[in-house]
């Protein structure tokens, strides 16, 4: 594997986790966003927090968007989760 193909990964991963924590600190902050990440992520995603817009790839935006979770710290454990999911799948792509 070339060193660009990993450094575009990391950046890519790292791009993810902070738009998860901009995500969730959104939450935390408000609960109106947070009630509507919890009944329609996908829609709470779209419309953004604060005058601004989160960033995720289109398949990112589809996985969170399918979350179902009646509480932020099972909302945070799904989105962590299917993050580690993703990035063990890459590695093991990376492999072959």
């Amino acid at each position: 594997m070339s060193t660009a193909y990993h450094d575009a990964r990391n950046h890519s991963v790292t791009v993810r986790q902070n738009e998860y924590s901009r995500i969730l600190t959104a939450a935390v902050v408000n609960a109106h966003f947070r009630q509507l990440l919890l009944s329609n992520p996908g829609m709470a995603i779209s419309s953004g927090y604060g005058g601004e817009m989160f960033h995720l790839p289109k398949e990112e935006k589809k996985r969170v968007s399918s979350i179902r979770a009646s509480s932020l710290e099972d909302f945070a454990s799904q989105l962590t989760q299917g993050a580690e999911i993703s990035r063990s799948g890459l590695a093991c792509m990376s492999a072959d």
